[in-house]
C-alpha cells in the first residue's frame, strides 16, 4: 500500500506532458492507473465500467493538460477528474449518491455502548473487562490471507460508498487527510467522521470472523 513517487518533480512533469512527451505520459500511467482504478471500482458497479472510466479519465487528461494551472499538485488534479467521472457514471449505474447530497455524519453509534464502563463506574467510558479490542494473528498461509482479504472485502462492500472512496484513498492509497478533503470537496470534521465509522464497520466484521473461527490472539 501506498503512493509511488516520481522521479521527475510534478512541475516539470506537467510541461513534458504538454509538449507531448509519450514517457512522461507512460510513467504517471503506469504508477496511477492502479489506485485509480481501485478508487474508481468504489463507484461503479463493474470492474469493465471502472476500467471505461479510467481510459476517460486519460483522455481528458490528455486533452485538458493545457488547462492545468497548478493550484493543486498534478496528481490530485487527475484524481479529482477521476472522482467527478465515477461519480457521473455511477449514479447513471443507479448506485452512487454525491458526496455533496450526504450531508451530516452518519447515525448511530461506531460500536456497541455495552463494551464501554456505565456513567456510574469508577472509570466511564472505558473498556469493560473482556470486550476490548485485541491484536489478532497474523494468517499463517496463503489461503488464511486470501480468507482474510475476502472477510474485508466484503465489509468493504457493505458500506456507504463514501466510506469506501475515503477507506480506499485513506487506508490504501495512504493519501492524507486533507488531500482527501479536498478531492472529494468535504469538511476535515466530516471526513474523520466518515472514516472512523468506516474503519469501526471493518474491524467489527473481522472481529465476527475471528470469533467464529477461534483464532487465537495475539
Amino acid at each position: 500500500m501506498g503512493r509511488d513517487s516520481l522521479v521527475t518533480p510534478e512541475g516539470d512533469l506537467a510541461d513534458r506532458l504538454r509538449r507531448g512527451d509519450e514517457t512522461a505520459f507512460e510513467t504517471i500511467l503506469d504508477q496511477w492507473s492502479p489506485a485509480m482504478l481501485r478508487l474508481a471500482r468504489s463507484f461503479v458497479s463493474t470492474n469493465a465500467s471502472a476500467e471505461e472510466v479510467v481510459q476517460d479519465v486519460w483522455v481528458a487528461v490528455i486533452r485538458g493538460i493545457d488547462g492545468f494551472e497548478g493550484r493543486s499538485s498534478l496528481k490530485t488534479w487527475v484524481f479529482r477528474i477521476l472522482v467527478n467521472t465515477a461519480k457521473k457514471r455511477g449514479i447513471r449505474e443507479r448506485r452512487t449518491i454525491p458526496f455533496g447530497s450526504l450531508v451530516g455524519p452518519d447515525e448511530g453509534p461506531t460500536v456497541e455502548p455495552g463494551r464501554f464502563r456505565a456513567e456510574d463506574d469508577p472509570y466511564p467510558g472505558h473498556w469493560r473487562a473482556g470486550r476490548e479490542p485485541h491484536r489478532w494473528s497474523e494468517p499463517e498461509s496463503s489461503a488464511e490471507r486470501a480468507e482474510v482479504l475476502r472477510v474485508v472485502g466484503e465489509s468493504l462492500s457493505e458500506l456507504p460508498e463514501r466510506s469506501q472512496v475515503l477507506l480506499v484513498l485513506r487506508d490504501i492509497e495512504g493519501y492524507s487527510s486533507e488531500e482527501v478533503c479536498e478531492l472529494l470537496d468535504i469538511s476535515p470534521g466530516n471526513q474523520r467522521v466518515i472514516l472512523h465509522r468506516a474503519r469501526a464497520a471493518v474491524r467489527a466484521r473481522l472481529e465476527e470472523y475471528f470469533g467464529a473461527t477461534g483464532e487465537v490472539r495475539r
